[in-house]
């Protein structure tokens, strides 16, 4: 990366977009946004992606070594997804899946105990950039379309690497912008004119979705979030880019002293 690049990357990475207000904490509005949501969320992912966030949380989680011993971490969990299908593949014994919103954990709480996954998958309120871990304690982690909602990107990378031990994998599933013409003018308009609509009938708050918009635009995507990751101690980073380039899987593991 020369300098220009790394001046843009910085200049990007500090663009901070919020749900609700310019002022106040970024922080506590992804917290109240996430709550107002919460009884539609998963309703609503399936709707507005026409169920192919299903098929990634797939392939992403498929990244992780096969250990039916891990003990693993879903930062970012929502309603556990995330966490469901790391049971499911086989890839861990354990799962804590942590998460600032409320409301979005007790609807993941009644998932797992239907599921008769809560003795396996622990769920609990718990702040990315501040994780309630000691250090090299978990065996891999993932998070699904959260970390472009860190206050702090730089700082949230730098806590999910210390938590995890030597040598173990990460990875992050998060929308990027695709680059082919015509779909990428048509997913531009579907994201910021007909999926806000969709978002403001069914969930009740309009901000939400124009926020998930936006938060995409400001996100440093690809080359540029690997970037990011080997600064704040992972490396071997790669990304696999998902149905034309709507979303990424990228992958790391945290670097051996």
């Amino acid at each position: 990366m020369n300098q220009q690049q790394a001046y843009l990357c910085a200049k990007k990475l500090r663009r901070e977009v919020k749900p609700y207000e310019s002022t106040g904490s970024k922080k506590e509005q992804v917290s109240k946004m996430f709550d107002n949501i919460a009884p539609r969320y998963d309703f609503l992912n399936r709707l507005l992606s026409l169920g192919i966030d299903q098929a990634w949380r797939r392939k992403a989680i498929n990244q992780l070594p096969t250990n039916d011993t891990s003990h693993l971490l879903d930062v970012a969990t929502g309603t556990a997804d995330l966490a469901v299908e790391m049971i499911r593949q086989g890839k861990a014994g354990t799962v804590i899946g942590v998460d600032i919103a409320n409301e979005m954990l007790d609807i993941g709480r009644k998932k797992l105990k239907a599921r008769k996954l809560d003795g396996r998958i622990e769920l609990q309120y718990g702040d990315s950039e501040n994780l309630p871990f000691d250090s090299n304690t978990f065996d891999g982690m993932a998070v699904a379309f959260g970390v472009r909602n860190y206050e702090n990107l730089h700082k949230g990378l730098a806590e999910m690497n210390r938590v995890l031990k030597e040598g173990a994998t990460m990875v992050v599933l998060e929308f990027s912008k695709p680059r082919m013409f015509p779909f990428k003018q048509i997913y531009n308009a579907y994201f910021q004119y007909v999926l806000p609509i969709v978002g403001k009938i069914t969930s009740k708050d309009p901000k939400a979705y124009r926020y998930l918009y936006e938060s995409v635009q400001a996100f440093p995507e690809r080359e540029q979030f690997l970037e990011e990751l080997i600064r704040t101690g992972f490396s071997g980073g790669r990304f696999i880019s998902l149905t034309l380039g709507i979303c990424c899987i990228y992958v790391a593991k945290k670097q051996t002293k």
